[in-house]
């Protein structure tokens, strides 16, 4: 299990990451979500022993996780943390990039293991291009297999799949994640993509400004919302005041209905290939509500939550 206790860490005067607390069990999965500068990646660098805390506590089975004052190097050998830049070498190939730190003395089973990892990140092709004729999310796919290389136990993500292209990254993810489910590799993962959140975390932990305001199973988050800000993070989301009791809707929520008190103006009309994702004026707010058709700027509908 990993323990998160009561930790606190400050770059400057201003704490960064202020009092958070989380536990995980073994092959699990957490997602860390929240607008930027909240924190996300601050908190994986602490989990590796990157930085030393102001406060608290980080144990993994026991072993209390410590910074450089106390490592030489920086970092804990049953983790594995992917950071944003790659930090591949360019001049060598993506076998031998994935294969760095793997042992030579059996050959075979090092060369199985590099071809097994370019089977799940899908660079196969590419096994014997040098790392400096890649592009930004071919990179990224590289680094996410050499992470995997030495089978950690504990795997720190930093939004990987930022810099690939959405046909691929839908494939990559389900690919990296039921890896991880059967190697039973604890996970968290810093990201902006809902998906990464909602396919295929156990857990969710929203942050904002340095702390934890919502944790929970991201069914639950994604449903019941707490405020504005939690129902951002997982699209467009619209707040509407009913009896003074404020509701946190999202798009999919509101139909088009003969009359109801939510008259609104139509602004604009999004085509989203399955469906229109419709913008509306309602007095002196902004609301958004998919619709199968698109509706001209200036026409008038009702709506209603459903």
């Amino acid at each position: 299990m990993l323990q998160v206790q009561d930790i606190s860490f400050s770059y400057k005067e201003k704490a960064t990451i202020n009092s958070v607390s989380f536990e995980l069990n073994k092959g699990k999965n957490i997602a860390i979500i929240g607008e930027s500068g909240c924190g996300k990646s601050t908190l994986l660098k602490l989990i590796y022993g990157l930085y030393d805390l102001n406060d608290g506590h980080i144990f993994w089975n026991e072993k209390e996780i410590l910074g450089p004052k106390f490592n030489l190097i920086p970092g804990m050998d049953f983790m594995k943390y992917l950071a944003q830049d790659f930090d591949l070498m360019p001049f060598i190939t993506v076998s031998e990039n994935i294969g760095k730190y793997l042992s030579n003395i059996y050959p075979q089973v090092k060369k199985d293991r590099i071809t097994e990892l370019l089977e799940i990140v899908e660079m196969t092709d590419y096994a014997n291009v040098k790392a400096k004729n890649l592009s930004g999310g071919q990179m990224q796919r590289v680094a996410i297999a050499r992470v995997l290389a030495l089978k950690p136990e504990v795997l720190l993500l930093d939004e990987p799949f930022s810099h690939i292209d959405n046909f691929r990254k839908n494939s990559l993810r389900r690919n990296l994640f039921a890896y991880l489910k059967e190697k039973q590799i604890t996970t968290i993962i810093a990201t902006h993509d809902s998906t990464d959140v909602l396919s295929f975390a156990d857990e969710v932990l929203v942050m904002k400004a340095g702390q934890v305001i919502e944790n929970g199973t991201p069914k639950y988050i994604f449903e019941n919302p707490k405020d504005k800000y939690v129902a951002s993070l997982f699209g467009d989301a619209n707040e509407i005041v009913v009896d003074g009791v404020p509701y946190f809707v999202y798009p999919h929520q509101l139909e088009i209905v003969a009359d109801s008190d939510l008259k609104v103006e139509i602004v604009n009309s999004y085509f989203r290939g399955s469906h229109y994702l419709i913008e509306a004026k309602f007095v002196n707010e902004v609301l958004f509500f998919e619709n199968d058709f698109d509706i001209s700027k200036g026409i008038q509908v009702c709506l209603k939550m459903k």
